[in-house]
């Protein structure tokens, strides 16, 4: 074949460059030969090695819990017995089949879960999912060999869903090593290990689909998506990487049936690994803590701002007594950098704050009124508690003001804000009756006459697009409406 090259390329050049081009011909086919070779033995290749060294590391969690529901158990009978022939006797058989049995307080049962977890210390260091040990009373793990032992419950975090437990051994137990989560991209093969269904060690394979999903479990989501078969059961286990690290801990699935349709999300190794570190040096979790709640932009809120982007955090509530409040934010606000951090959506802002320690300064930068202003806040801890204001929804000093371009009826209220009395059939379907509003745009109104003047200067600048800021029950939230024709 080769002599064939170069009869075609010496009929072409000279003899020297026939032989330079066959030479630069060869080594690029027997480099290409040797990057498929290997990227074959790399991809194609049984992951056997690395389950055998992993496996013993992966344990299977039991849980037990004391329940007692409420729902009654049926037996004996509902009352005293009668003499015969008395006519309850006759009413019983002839509608209900007989005499009816006693409804008594159901007796407490147990209730057993299970779910996965990895061993990451020889001592008995156990990391797996908070919703698997939750509320148990009783926990026990079972080693790769069948051993079971008493655990107990070291921390546990519930925002990210990690727990660390704790048992003892009497000789050093096999462990797995931590990965650099931030290393994967999507396409890299994964290997997950766990106990779905209760089958004991099972090992299933895939790639990473996705980084960075928000599955709305909780507020600092940020899962890796596979499509490795992940089942109940598997919640707590290790996902690993081609090299055998904890790259991920797996911890739901989306499924319409509660089987695997390769849907599943794990924990990144390197939000777990900084959990797990918080709780076996301190036994808690201690987060940055602002207080405020925040939403979205979205496009309709970005014009009726004056932004020219979707991005950033909108200011929904501020808690007057918190460190946002006490620094200057106001509701209406959109932040838009966090120190060097861009806000592209608010999870970006809650990952900022709560990433940084209690008694630190942070730095916002703000979109007020059309202008940026810097606003620096000193964090506190996160608490246990909502420390957000909630509404008082008496009615006092009742001015009532008709609004046609909402379609609404308006009267003031105690809290400082406009309360909705009634919506028109044709008014505005964002707003319901009971709904407080408390600003307008970045104006913030505490009358329903306030209400009714802000909106006129919308209509003014003949814009059909206004931004009310609406308190609904304990929650409080901007929403972009379209004015009626009048």
């Amino acid at each position: 074949m080769f002599m064939r090259y170069f009869r075609i390329l010496a009929a072409t050049y000279n003899v020297r460059s026939a032989i330079a081009l066959l030479f630069t011909i060869i080594v690029i086919q027997t480099f290409s030969f040797l990057n498929f070779a290997e990227a074959h033995n790399k991809f194609s290749s049984s992951f056997s090695e690395l389950v055998n060294k992993a496996k013993p590391a992966v344990v299977t969690v039991l849980t037990k819990t004391t329940t007692n529901n409420g729902t009654p158990a049926i037996t004996g009978q509902q009352v005293p017995d009668l003499p015969p022939g008395h006519p309850l006797h006759d009413f019983f058989d002839k509608f209900f089949g007989g005499w009816p049995p006693m409804v008594q307080p159901q007796q407490p049962r147990d209730s057993h879960g299970l779910g996965s977890g990895f061993i990451i210390d020889a001592s008995g260091i156990i990391v797996t999912n908070n919703h698997v040990i939750d509320d148990a009373e009783e926990i026990k793990v079972v080693l790769d060999d069948g051993t079971e032992l008493e655990a107990t419950l070291n921390g546990r975090d519930s925002n990210t869903d990690v727990a660390v437990l704790k048992v003892l051994s009497d000789k050093p137990l096999p462990t797995v090593a931590w990965g650099n989560s931030d290393m994967l991209e999507v396409g890299d093969w994964v290997i997950a290990i766990g106990n779905p269904f209760g089958l004991g060690g099972t090992v299933t394979s895939g790639i990473v689909s996705a980084r960075g999903r928000d599955i709305h479990a909780g507020p600092y989501d940020d899962f890796i998506q596979v499509d490795a078969a992940i089942n109940r059961g598997n919640s707590g286990g290790p996902l690993f990487n081609i090299d055998g690290q904890v790259v991920g801990m797996n911890t739901a699935i989306f499924s319409p049936n509660g089987a695997n349709i390769g849907l599943g999300f794990s924990v990144p190794s390197n939000q777990a690994r900084a959990i797990v570190s918080e709780i076996l040096e301190h036994g808690t979790v201690e987060r940055g803590f602002i207080g405020i709640r925040i939403q979205p932009i979205t496009k309709d809120i970005a014009a009726s701002l004056g932004l020219s982007s979707n991005k950033g955090a909108l200011v929904a509530d501020v808690d007057p007594s918190g460190p946002a409040g006490k620094s200057g934010l106001k509701v209406g606000d959109v932040i838009l950098y966090s120190g060097k951090i861009k806000i592209e959506e608010i999870r970006d802002l809650t990952r900022a704050v709560a990433n940084t320690t209690p008694g630190n300064q942070i730095k916002l930068i703000v979109w007020r009124y059309g202008k940026e202003r810097e606003i620096n806040i000193r964090v506190d801890i996160y608490p246990n508690d909502d420390k957000v204001a909630q509404a008082n929804t008496g009615i006092s000093n009742p001015t009532v003001i008709k609004v046609p371009t909402l379609g609404i009826t308006l009267s003031n209220e105690p809290t400082k804000g406009a309360l909705i009395l009634s919506v028109s059939p044709n008014g505005v379907e964002e707003l319901r009756p009971g709904d407080i509003i408390t600003g307008v745009g970045q104006v913030k109104v505490s009358t329903s006459r306030q209400v009714s003047e802000e909106i006129d200067k919308v209509k003014l600048r003949n814009k059909r697009l206004v931004l009310l800021l609406v308190r609904r029950g304990d929650q409080q939230q901007y929403v972009t409406v379209q004015l009626l024709k009048e």
